[in-house]
């Protein structure tokens, strides 16, 4: 099929206004998940269940990730006398920042969960409405660790309700929202579609569904399906897409949710080539650290390439057989050495997992380091030695266990 880059769903030329489209889609545009459900059922049921569709909900005793349980339910910070409390009442579930040295306000300042962040696979923040306005509650879950840890912002030895969630925040963790600025937390409560739905990647689509319900619905294939693949995309446009929440914190260029699939990413966000050396970073630039691989410059790598967003994702080990479309197993320079060991460790060795810098919550005196996976491919070789000393480990151990196994059947 023809590259779909021309024109998009509501009908305009991708990236013809020059600094990209003057104002987002109505909400009319949108036809929602239900709607896509009904003819595309098993793509839904699987994309139901992965992180993207479950990175943002309303908050509640299945979403909320972290443990209310006395014991599991305190986050001290490093003033011995606040903490904060998180407790399950009737009307709902709160965080309270309590000065314990206080004897005149025993329970602090309580803000309700309102709405989970990240779908809990590393961590989950919360938010919270003050009217209109849009803040972050102080405490966040940490799941390499199961506990209570100060939120992205706040500092470690204090407590506050007053960080402001921006645009751009609900922009990547949300599908569409009415911004009502100023200020620039302030957002029309009823219009936030929260967990990022299939319009995100796939464009608007009122008038695809209208068409496909029409007594003449266009054919398969057809430029007249108001509706984009994304696989049908430009490799640039591809890119952009992704780019759109995986190119770094990066500063925007006017206002929300004017970028669509298959428009020009640079016309919404100012995005910067990484230095190579910068630390690994969950809002760090992985489309443009995987642009600096050797890997992506000598061929047409995308992001799809490996990752199918359709299915929940797959381990480390089973990525590898992407790798060995390209790569035969013994150009490897270690399989003379480790043998068919190394099949599924190509991923462990050429994008480990790395301490971030930046993702570095506090959880009283202790800070933390998330590990995240590298995005530029290349050779690491201290990440590299700790793989292959494992693999000898491994090796050494079950060849212990047969001859033990053996001595015990004579």
């Amino acid at each position: 099929m023809a590259s779909q880059d021309a024109t998009l769903p509501g009908g305009a030329p991708a990236g013809s206004q020059g600094g990209g489209r003057p104002e987002p889609p109505p909400p009319s545009a949108y036809a929602g998940d239900e709607a896509c459900a009904q003819c595309h059922k098993k793509e839904s049921e699987l994309y139901a269940q992965t992180p993207h569709a479950l990175d943002s909900a309303v908050a509640d005793a299945k979403t909320i990730k972290g443990s209310f349980e006395p014991g599991h339910n305190v986050l001290r910070t490093t003033n011995p006398n606040i903490i904060v409390a998180m407790t399950q009442e009737p009307n709902g579930f709160f965080q309270s920042g309590i000065n314990m040295a206080d004897p005149n306000h025993p329970t602090g300042e309580a803000e309700r969960f309102d709405i989970t962040i990240g779908s809990g696979r590393h961590a989950q923040t919360y938010l919270y409405w003050d009217g209109d306005q849009l803040y972050e509650l102080p405490a966040s879950y940490w799941r390499w660790s199961n506990e209570w840890v100060m939120s992205p912002g706040y500092p470690a030895d204090s407590v506050h309700f007053e960080r402001p969630v921006v645009p751009r925040c609900l922009e990547c963790h949300g599908s569409y929202f009415t911004w009502l600025n100023p200020p620039a937390n302030r957002f029309k409560k009823d219009s936030i579609v929260l967990g990022i739905g299939c319009e995100r990647c796939h464009g608007p689509g009122a008038r695809h569904v209208a068409l496909e319900r029409s007594a003449n619905p266009p054919a398969a294939g057809s430029k007249d399906l108001a509706i984009v693949n994304p696989a049908h995309l430009s490799h640039d446009r591809q890119l952009g897409l992704c780019s759109l929440c995986h190119a770094g914190a990066v500063e925007p260029i006017g206002a929300p949710l004017r970028f669509q699939v298959g428009d020009n990413i640079r016309d919404y966000l100012q995005i910067q080539k990484p230095d190579p050396g910068a630390p690994v970073d969950v809002h760090g630039n992985q489309v443009g650290a995987l642009e600096s691989s050797k890997c992506f410059a000598s061929g047409k790598m995308t992001c799809s390439t490996c990752h199918d967003v359709h299915r929940v994702q797959e381990n480390a080990d089973s990525f590898s057989g992407h790798c060995l479309t390209c790569h035969a197993i013994k150009a490897c320079g270690r399989y003379k050495a480790l043998g068919e060991a190394i099949r599924t460790k190509c991923v462990d060795c050429h994008m480990p997992l790395q301490d971030s810098a930046k993702i570095s919550p506090a959880a009283g005196e202790r800070v933390l380091h998330a590990l995240l996976r590298a995005h530029r491919i290349a050779i690491y070789p201290q990440e590299s030695e700790q793989v292959e000393l494992s693999l000898r480990e491994k090796h050494a151990a079950r060849g212990q266990g047969a001859r033990e196994s053996s001595e015990t059947g004579k």
